[in-house]
């Protein structure tokens, strides 16, 4: 261990000795490193940010349950003639297999509803359970209650938009009156306010009629504790649909968000190979000057190796030398180019945020530094092999004549 620190001393030393002349021979590598952190900081930064839209945008702790009500044949999709589906008593045999979990199951048709002597709106009907009282703000009146939808109650509520359409007092607390969507009268108990600005009926998805859940089977959304707890519950999802559907539960399609997560993933991973391979010119050319370092060196130190060479210096002491003097200058190198890197994204961070307009930051990660440290032994280690064989072959006779 002494012998392999007094070696690299040794080499930093022989290095510093020709410092302007190492620094202009590696420049190519300086700037080489420089380009490699700046991608990788600049698409660690991107990657994040990614993440932090989709997990704002998208909630990674859902899993989601459709009914595929169509098959593929010769190439068509073709209705089927008998699918799964699952109605408000299957949902709730589904949450009571699945205790850490909570979910909602979503109904939705729409249709025209008379506005006293005006035309008719166009409205969204939404068949609901009681989580969803979580998702808007109570205006007036009440939400729709678990005895609603255990009783199978007519009582809906109805968003402000269609409540202002039916010339509706919002700061009354009850007698809302009566609304008609497709022949079935509905008693409004509340109003609230919804993210959209449809006119929209939100009704016990436990009174829509049979027919209507086989012909638009309802979709449902889990959402587990945690992230990490996703998978147990989609094999608790399939489990439930195997259990209670049998061969129908291939009717079903389970899904989880975390596939957007990966697909991001992917495509950075393949943005990073490409422009490391396109940046790796750059550190070729780098190392090409470390060699070219050494030759000078193996050269201008000629009579040098044939001295150590007939004070018995064996082959693999001098090629443990130069290896040693390739390494540090790689290792300078490599670390004044992280310097230029980390200097470049800093520059470069303003000026993408000032025309983005998006609070977008470089990520400096410890697989960054990792892959430096990596590039500088490769370099060092693969541009200085040939000037160390080429020292370590010279004969110490000629060596010493060459003097």
């Amino acid at each position: 261990m002494l012998k392999i620190i007094h070696t690299f001393k040794a080499a930093f030393h022989n290095a510093r000795a020709n410092i302007f002349h190492t620094l202009l021979s590696v420049l190519g590598m300086v700037i080489g490193v420089g380009a490699l952190v700046s991608i990788l900081s600049l698409i660690d930064g991107m990657e994040k940010y990614a993440h932090d839209q989709i997990s704002k945008t998208t909630s990674l702790e859902s899993v989601m349950i459709s009914t595929v009500t169509t098959r593929k044949v010769d190439n068509i999709n073709v209705k089927k003639t008998e699918y799964g589906y699952f109605d408000y008593d299957r949902f709730k045999l589904l949450m009571e297999s699945l205790p850490k979990a909570k979910g909602y199951m979503r109904y939705q048709e729409s249709g025209f509803v008379p506005m006293g002597d005006s035309a008719s709106r166009g409205v969204l009907l939404t068949g609901v359970v009681d989580t969803w009282s979580e998702r808007f703000n109570q205006v007036s009146g009440r939400y729709l209650s678990e005895e609603d939808l255990q009783d199978q109650k007519e009582n809906v509520v109805v968003s402000v938009e269609l409540a202002r359409a039916m010339n509706i007092d919002t700061t009354l607390s009850s007698d809302f009156g009566s609304i008609s969507f497709k022949g079935t009268d509905y008693n409004i108990v509340g109003v609230v306010e919804s993210k959209s600005q449809n006119l929209q009926i939100f009704c016990p998805i436990s009174v829509i009629k049979k027919e209507n859940l086989v012909a638009k089977p309802p979709s449902i959304t889990l959402i587990a504790p945690s992230v990490e707890e996703v998978p147990a519950l989609e094999q608790g999802v399939n489990t439930f649909l195997k259990d209670h559907f049998g061969d129908q539960s291939e009717d079903f399609d389970v899904v989880t968000n975390g596939f957007r997560v990966e697909q991001a993933n992917q495509g950075f991973l393949i943005f990073r190979i490409i422009m490391g391979m396109i940046v790796g010119i750059s550190v070729i050319v780098g190392g090409i000057g470390v060699m070219n370092v050494l030759l000078i060196s193996v050269t201008e130190r000629t009579a040098e190796i044939g001295v150590r060479k007939a004070v018995g210096a064996k082959r693999k002491d001098l090629i443990v030398q130069f290896l040693a003097e390739s390494l540090s200058i790689s290792f300078i190198g490599s670390f004044l180019g992280l310097i230029l890197g980390v200097l470049f994204t800093i520059a470069a961070v303003p000026i993408v945020k000032y025309f983005t307009k998006m609070p977008f930051e470089a990520a400096y990660t410890s697989d960054t530094l990792l892959v430096i440290m990596l590039v500088s032994i490769v370099v060092g280690i693969t541009f200085g092999t040939y000037p160390a064989m080429k020292a370590s072959r010279l004969d110490p006779v000629e060596a010493i004549r060459r003097e």
